[in-house]
């Protein structure tokens, strides 16, 4: 089944990793985000509608890890294209305020300004 995305989506090239924020463990790795959702990245496939209580932990500048937790709903998962790896997508239930600040560095991060490129 195919469905028109209408929420931009902003890929990550590099992963931050997605831990269950019940019992701290790693649960895959972070594949793309947007203020609405997240696409996960995992060894194990997702239960589909069901609630996740997910936790990010974002590297600071000094080595301190900052948590961003929230709770959302999987929509959908299946296999990745690369074997033993399965890719879920979740609605963001309910997330403070630093997961909007995430999205922000994210897109300010992993964005290109072909006008700076050229200065």
């Amino acid at each position: 089944m195919f469905t028109d995305r209408r929420i931009e989506r902003h890929q990550l090239p590099c992963f931050l990793q997605v831990f269950n924020r019940l019992t701290d463990r790693p649960i895959g790795y972070l594949g793309n985000v947007s203020e609405e959702g997240l696409m996960l990245i995992s060894q194990l496939p997702m239960m589909v509608e069901v609630d996740f209580e997910l936790r990010l932990k974002i590297p600071g500048p000094e080595g301190d890890v900052h948590a961003v937790d929230l709770t959302a709903t999987c929509l959908w998962c299946h296999e990745d294209i690369n074997p033993r790896h399965y890719d879920s997508g979740f609605s963001v239930l309910r997330a403070p305020v630093e997961y909007g600040q995430l999205i922000n560095a994210l897109l300010q991060y992993f964005s290109f300004d072909p006008l700076q490129a050229s200065a």
